[in-house]
């Protein structure tokens, strides 16, 4: 395991490290006089968005009545491409740390790697940058807090499966005499209220209000330093929380947090888009990104209203193979996915308890069963196994749908880059993952 180190002791080295990076960072490497300098950051990670993805939520949320397929909110904010490949030890395909440490902090690393670079080194992110200067700090994803991507962002450790040591760091750390980030919202309660360390009461003992309802949330004064823990691991899937929009709910609310005379950054995460692709679930994939689409209206609005707020949205890295379209015919059919009331996974566990298990299934996935999908539904009702059912499910979703998937992992495909507000223009054209973060780097340290 990663030696702890204190975030303290390496902010003046990581900063003289730093500004020669970017003086040498070749596209992203532009003059800040010709660019608008943001107050505020918002960097959106969705995790696992590959290009497919935003394609299919264009024709999934079509309105079918109308001649025309509409656009939809990331039609009207794309800038540009990212590659996404990891530093050259792991080959040309990233998992999730190695994307996130390469967009929080600018430097490439192994696959696996939280924060460090490839000789485990810490390297010091946007985020913690950010806290250095004096800006208010924070994080909501729909993952747990000490997943990769926001791990990557306010940690340093050797590994990501070092969860509990992760949150450990998110406590033990301190910048400017301060935690790392004054708002934290996402699941984790396993890692963070646990038998030999509880967490969340030394977050409360030391200023935070810790909740973990989202109602809870929602009566907090603006201005609060908030520890907000709201799943075991990670939240419920879009289709099966109380809000299916909780990453909008998320954003609103930190944001109401961390808006300061001096400014805010803040990492906002659609994590389970990626999980919902390693599960090869399209109705889950879809509810991810309607999720993620409502979010991004709100930022929208919010930029309109706060001028000297950048926003950037982009994807780790791709995964499941998505094709909108499978085997040899030219159709997708995302009408069967509009409708539905709960996830196939939720479906496939309670289909059995059921007297009519196809009935059930009809209602939950809403639309109506054609002549043989109800005997073949009760077959899969019939299978004593819960993956196998789930598994089967998702076939039949995938042939009514014709939907194909080339992988349960990641892809290497380069990725999109959307941005609007302040700044904006940085992120235009053919980038590489690590651009964003120097311009991030660029923009903080000319305030």
């Amino acid at each position: 395991m990663l030696k702890k180190i204190s975030v303290c002791s390496l902010v003046g080295l990581t900063l003289a490290q730093g500004c020669a990076q970017l003086d040498n960072a070749g596209h992203a490497a532009q003059n800040l006089s010709s660019q608008q300098q943001p107050r505020n950051i918002i960097m959106v990670v969705a995790d696992g968005m590959g290009p497919a993805y935003t394609t299919a939520y264009r024709n999934f949320a079509d309105n079918p009545e109308t001649p025309d397929i509409e656009d939809v909110v990331f039609d009207h904010m794309l800038t540009g491409n990212a590659s996404t490949h990891p530093a050259p030890v792991s080959g040309y395909v990233t998992d999730s740390a190695a994307a996130a440490t390469a967009l929080a902090t600018g430097i490439k690393s192994y696959n696996g790697a939280i924060g460090v670079d490839a000789n485990k080194l810490p390297v010091e992110s946007v985020l913690q940058r950010a806290k250095q200067l004096g800006l208010r700090t924070g994080v909501a994803v729909t993952s747990q807090i000490n997943h990769a991507t926001p791990a990557s962002y306010l940690a340093h450790n050797e590994s990501r499966k070092n969860y509990n040591a992760i949150a450990d760091s998110f406590f033990d750390d301190r910048i400017n005499d301060g935690f790392v980030a004054d708002v934290m919202l996402g699941g984790g309660t396993s890692y963070f209220a646990r038998d030999d360390r509880d967490l969340t009461a030394l977050f409360a003992d030391n200023g935070y209000q810790y909740v973990d309802d989202y109602d809870q949330l929602a009566t907090l004064p603006a201005g609060t330093d908030v520890l907000g823990l709201f799943a075991p691991v990670g939240l419920p899937a879009a289709l099966d929380d109380s809000n299916p929009h909780r990453l909008s709910f998320l954003t609103k609310n930190a944001i109401k947090h961390l808006e300061d005379p001096e400014g805010f950054f803040f990492l906002v995460e659609a994590s389970q888009v990626d999980w919902a692709g390693h599960a090869n679930d399209i109705g889950s994939a879809m509810a991810e990104m309607d999720d993620l689409a409502v979010t991004m209206e709100y930022l929208q609005n919010y930029v309109e209203t706060h001028p000297d707020t950048l926003v950037v949205l982009t994807a780790d890295h791709s995964t499941g193979g998505l094709t909108i379209g499978a085997d040899g015919i030219y159709e997708w059919h995302p009408e069967y996915l509009r409708n539905m009331k709960a996830s196939v996974s939720s479906i496939a566990v309670n289909m059995v308890s059921e007297a009519s298990p196809a009935a059930y299934a009809e209602v939950q996935l809403g639309f109506t069963f054609e002549d043989d999908d109800s005997a073949l539904v009760d077959s899969i009702a019939a299978l004593p196994d819960f993956e196998a059912r789930e598994t089967a499910l998702k076939a039949f979703l995938d042939k009514k749908t014709n939907t194909g998937w080339t992988t349960g992992g990641h892809t290497g495909v380069d990725v999109e880059v959307f941005a609007f507000g302040a700044g904006a223009d940085a992120f235009a054209g053919q980038l590489d993952n690590t651009d964003i973060a120097k311009q991030f780097f660029r923009f903080l340290n000319n305030r």
